[in-house]
Formats: C-alpha cells, sequence, structure tokens
C-alpha cells in the first residue's frame, strides 16, 4: 500500500464522516496498491477504514500473492464474496461504495447490511487522483514526450496515402517501437470532411489534396495515459481553413495562459470558447475544453462551463478547442497541462504552427 496516498484518502474519509468504504475500480486499486487486478465480472473490493483495518477481497482465481501491505481476504467462485465482506463491516455505521461496483454485488450488500447507509464515495478518491504527486508528474511527462515522437512519426506517413483505418495501425506499431504498452484511446485519424466528426471512426478514406488531417492520439507508459491532437493540411490549405487554424490555435493559447492555481475550470473554459465564439463560430465549437487525466485517459473532472471547481497545483488536464464545419473541415489542436504553482506546464512540445505536408 503507498501510506502517503492511503492516508490522504483516509484524512478526507474523516473530514466527510466517512468511517468506511469499499472500492473497486481498478485504477483507484492500483493507485493504492501499486498492483493492478483486472478481475472482469468476478467481485473485488478494497476496504479502508479510518481505524486502520484495511482489508483486500478477491477471488482466488487471481494469483496477487506479493505483499501488498494489506490483508488480504480471498473466497471462490462457490462462495459468497459480499457476504464475506458483510463480516468484515461495521454495523450500523455510513459505508462508502465505489461508483463503479455492479448493483448486484451493492444491493446484496444492503440486503445484508440494512441497518448501514451507503454513499458515493468515490468522490473522494477521485479528488484526491486529481493532484497528481511528484512520481506522477514524471510519468506524465515521459508519455507525453513519447506521444510527441509518436505524433512527429505518424505525421510523416500521411503523404503515404494511407487510409484512416491504416494509418491506426500504423500508429500501434510505432508506439511497439516506442516502448508504450498500447493505446490509452482508440486513435481518432480522419481526412477532409471526416474531421467535421469529433469522435469519428477510422475508415477506408484516403487523403486528397487540401483535406485538414485532424490526428488525436494516446499512449499508455508505465500505467499513465498520454493524449494530445494536432491538425494539419495535405498539400494545401485554403484561405478558410487557414482562418479556422488560427481561430482554434489561439483559443488553445488563450486557455493555456488563463491555467493556474485557483481559476475556476469553468473560466478557463471561456477563456478558449470567447475567442471561437467572437470569431463567429461559437455553435461549431461542439464539445468542452477539456478533461482531466492520469492512471485513465479520463481522470475524474473536466475543463467546461458548468465545472465551477478551482484549479489546484499538480492537476492534469487537457486543453482542446475545436471548430468543425459539416461538409467541409474541422481542426482541433489539444495539449496536456500540468498545473503549477505560478501558472502551468504544457506537457506536450510538438509544433502547434500551421503545417501543410506532402
Amino acid at each position: 500500500m503507498n501510506k502517503v496516498r492511503v492516508e490522504k484518502i483516509l484524512s478526507e474519509m474523516k473530514k466527510n464522516n466517512l468511517p468506511q468504504m469499499l472500492i473497486s475500480d481498478a485504477a483507484a486499486i492500483y493507485y493504492l496498491t501499486g498492483r493492478w487486478i483486472h478481475t472482469g465480472e468476478r467481485m473485488i473490493a478494497l476496504y479502508l477504514n479510518v481505524n486502520g483495518t484495511h482489508k483486500l477481497f478477491i477471488n482466488e482465481l487471481f494469483p496477487v500473492y506479493e505483499d501488498l501491505g494489506i490483508e488480504k481476504i480471498w473466497y471462490n467462485d462457490t462462495m459468497d464474496g459480499v457476504e464475506l465482506i458483510s463480516k468484515h463491516i461495521e454495523k450500523e455505521k455510513p459505508m462508502g461504495v465505489d461508483k463503479n461496483w455492479p448493483a448486484r454485488f451493492l444491493l446484496r450488500l444492503m440486503e445484508l447490511k440494512g441497518g448501514n447507509s451507503f454513499v458515493n464515495g468515490s468522490s473522494i478518491v477521485d479528488r484526491v487522483r486529481m493532484c497528481k504527486d511528484e512520481q506522477e508528474k514524471d510519468l506524465m511527462r515521459a508519455a507525453s514526450k513519447l506521444n510527441d515522437e509518436a505524433m512527429k512519426r505518424i505525421i510523416k506517413l500521411v503523404p503515404e496515402m494511407k487510409t484512416e483505418k491504416k494509418m491506426g495501425q500504423l500508429l500501434g506499431e510505432i508506439y511497439e517501437e516506442l516502448g508504450a504498452e498500447g493505446y490509452s484511446f482508440e486513435p481518432i485519424i480522419a481526412y477532409g470532411a471526416n474531421c467535421a466528426d469529433p469522435h469519428h471512426e477510422g475508415d477506408n478514406s484516403v487523403v486528397a489534396e487540401g483535406d485538414s488531417v485532424i490526428i488525436d492520439i494516446g499512449c499508455v507508459v508505465d500505467s499513465y495515459c498520454a493524449d494530445m491532437t494536432r491538425t494539419v493540411f495535405y498539400k494545401a490549405v485554403s484561405d478558410k481553413a487557414r482562418e479556422v487554424y488560427d481561430i482554434v490555435r489561439e483559443a488553445n493559447l488563450k486557455a493555456i495562459e488563463a491555467v493556474r492555481p485557483g481559476v475556476r475550470f469553468c473560466d478557463i473554459d471561456k477563456a478558449a470558447r470567447s475567442v471561437i465564439e467572437t470569431a463567429g463560430y461559437g455553435k461549431y465549437f461542439t464539445h468542452r475544453t477539456g478533461h482531466s487525466i492520469g492512471l485513465e485517459v479520463h481522470d475524474f473532472g473536466d475543463v467546461s462551463s458548468i465545472n465551477t471547481d478551482r484549479v489546484q497545483p499538480g492537476m492534469i488536464f487537457s486543453i482542446e478547442p475545436g471548430i468543425y464545419l459539416p461538409g467541409e473541415v474541422g481542426v482541433r489542436i489539444e495539449d496536456l497541462v500540468l498545473v503549477t504553482e505560478e501558472g502551468c506546464e504544457v506537457l506536450n512540445k510538438y509544433s502547434k504552427d500551421l503545417t501543410i505536408v506532402g
């Protein structure tokens, strides 16, 4: 167990008058124990108690035999794992449960422990995870550095006239060569009018002269996720596409400039959105400005117009404004930023200057 991280969770539990909690999310368990345990449909639960009686309930099918610094309670497929948990939790005291814990387990526990009250405890873990420690910051820097190199290599392949789908496959090979553990999400590589779909799924389209090319890619390095987007143009760029690109780039830069401790996430979103709205393209910026990232590509928290939480040092999130004109062109530019005491550190170094390839 990572004692420092566990103590942060316990401290927040005390502040929230929550004496005990069950955590089942694989990323959260890794965050606290240093061990990924993927159990599929089978139950797993890390039990934390402010009195220090922590336990890990795990099926015998998963050979986690190393010392994790916590007592393991084993069960098998012929046993009622939830009933086993019920025998170890404190009676008639509030119980935090994981937002991802399947209803079949929670309902069974509620049936067995009717005297306990149950609340969603995930926000405690989520909010602690939002502020990265020094080790996590270095891991995120390393993941972004590798992703920068992958971006450099995949952009060089655009003139080879590969399909969008093939480009995604080639990216996988690039990540393997660079030592990444794989994608942090399915890459989005889009040509021309396909770029107007922010979450386009790669197909057999081939790039044509004048097309914008959106490349939204991310990898996993030492369990931490990278994510970035660049938009380039093939052989030529129209005046309108150039205008759109310049607006999106300005929105990206203005939002990054707004990042500092104490500012609200909604104000960062506004910094990007205002640039695009002032230019007359507001209705074509159809998503939030960014999302938190770390062990998961979409960690808890986002940069949106409705998030009034304030930014804190150690947080890492994306800044990714875009403009999407149906049937014409799409542009998105995305960087990850790490909040510092004075402002922020941009983790992606690959150029955002308008680039024509081919």
